[in-house]
């Protein structure tokens, strides 16, 4: 038998030397009971092969059967899974931190659940910890799952090395087990999060607009696709707009402003914003004004290659009309070719999305 050590800790004032303390457990191959805000689980350095076993013994699972990686970072995601589809960015944007673990594919052909904890104590222990951290409910197999300290210790007292006791969870129901490796995607268990709310977010698609300034040209294209999708009746989609070389919180030019006012929409709030990995990793369909912006999001996101097109090639309209340039500095009758241009294009584009 272990001697299992209680602290208890506060969740709004956490109190960081209990913190390392269980991080350095953890690290040398210790079990810490911690709570999450679903149930309480049972935190394991996932590689530490003597800690796995103690794990696997306890849980009497089979080897095959994989436990789930918590994170700390939304960002970390990518230090475990491969090929991570742009709607399960969109999952993780929407529901993490929270109670949404995803299954993904891993290298070498295998897939890894991943959740991220909507918890201070969880958080600032996966924080510390320079190690994956694996953590399965902490309740022997057949048991309920534990949703305060006293009831994991009923069940693992003396089998655990540490535990975090924050008092009770704020769910007390498990997360929901959402199977993300490819569309469409898999409920495999439902937890405190719907399947219809997953479904609903995971239906939403994204376009992402891109020019240079994200001041003219790709703020046309926004106001025209969200004015076609507003006429059609369509909430499914979602629209957005960045530039390559944007200076953040520019505002448009005075003539794009005056263009969008013509079709009935007020563009004036809009901020000019730089692409980012998080903008390209949500986006379904990402659409460029000139042919050098594809080739700079592809230097940038080479896993994006299948997503990123050329308006104009996109809707198949006349070659001489496939790129539109920056009209940027020039007169208006030269900003009304572009966007005449960009809206021959959106008439198109609101048939094929």
């Amino acid at each position: 038998m272990t001697h299992t050590r209680i602290i208890k800790i506060d969740p709004k004032a956490v109190d960081q030397a209990a913190i390392f303390e269980a991080a350095e457990v953890l690290e040398k191959g210790g079990l810490v009971v911690f709570p999450t805000e679903t149930v309480y689980g049972i935190a394991v350095n996932l590689l530490n092969r003597a800690a796995l076993e103690r794990l696997t013994k306890i849980k009497k699972r089979s080897e095959g059967k994989q436990f789930t990686i918590h994170l700390a970072d939304k960002k970390d995601a990518e230090k475990y899974a491969v090929n991570i589809p742009p709607r399960a960015y969109k999952l993780m944007e929407r529901f993490w931190p929270g109670p949404l673990t995803m299954v993904l594919a891993a290298p070498g052909g295998k897939s890894v659940g991943l959740r991220m904890p909507k918890n201070s104590v969880a958080l600032a222990l996966l924080s510390r910890a320079d190690f994956p951290v694996i953590a399965p409910s902490a309740n022997l197999a057949g048991n309920p799952a534990p949703k305060d300290a006293q009831e994991a210790l009923k069940d693992l007292s003396g089998l655990v090395d540490l535990v975090l006791d924050a008092g009770p969870t704020e769910l007390g129901v498990e997360s929901t087990v959402l199977d993300a490796r490819a569309f469409p995607f898999k409920v495999l268990r439902e937890g405190f999060i719907k399947e219809k709310d997953i479904m609903a977010a995971v239906q939403q698609k994204t376009v992402l607009f891109v020019c240079t300034g994200n001041s003219c040209r790709s703020v046309m294209a926004e106001y025209l696709l969200k004015k076609k999708m507003a006429d059609a009746k369509r909430q499914d989609v979602d629209v957005v707009s960045a530039g390559t070389f944007a200076f953040f919180g520019m505002t448009p030019t005075r003539e794009t402003l005056k263009l969008i006012q013509g079709i009935g929409l007020d563009a004036s709030d809009h901020r000019a914003q730089r692409v980012t990995a998080e903008l390209v990793d949500q986006a379904d369909l990402i659409l460029v004004m000139e042919r050098r912006h594809r080739d700079d999001l592809l230097r940038q996101y080479p896993q994006a290659e299948k997503r990123i097109h050329l308006l104009g090639e996109f809707v198949k309209i006349a070659e001489e009309d496939k790129e539109v340039t920056d009209p940027i500095g020039k007169p208006e009758d030269v900003y009304y070719l572009s966007f005449m241009k960009i809206k021959q294009a959106i008439e198109k584009l609101g048939d094929l999305i």
